[in-house]
């Protein structure tokens, strides 16, 4: 009973009038932005997003011909930081 009561509690802290009113940031790039601008970021995975294998599978073929792959953790070795703990990635500034 305690259970299924907290549990009904936290699903309605999420549906107040004043979250739904809050627009979620997006995570993710238009699909009109300029490939390494800084609108050009998919939050989510940070990384570029016209780079990101994650939120697009059709791109690993490219990764993969060019020979920038990691096989063991499935994501670009220029992207992969288990492999390259020093790498870093960093979104390009915003254009003033």
């Amino acid at each position: 009973m305690f259970l299924s009561l907290s549990l009904l509690m936290l699903a309605a802290c999420g549906t107040s009038s004043e979250t739904a009113a809050t627009p979620e940031p997006s995570v993710h790039a238009a699909k009109d932005v300029a490939p390494g601008s800084h609108e050009d970021w998919c939050v989510e995975h940070a990384v570029a997003e016209s780079q990101c294998t994650r939120c697009e599978p059709a791109l690993v073929a490219a990764f993969k011909a060019t020979d920038d792959w990691c096989p063991e953790h499935g994501l670009p070795e220029s992207q992969c930081l288990e492999c390259n703990p020093g790498l870093k990635i960093e979104r390009p500034p915003k254009d003033n």
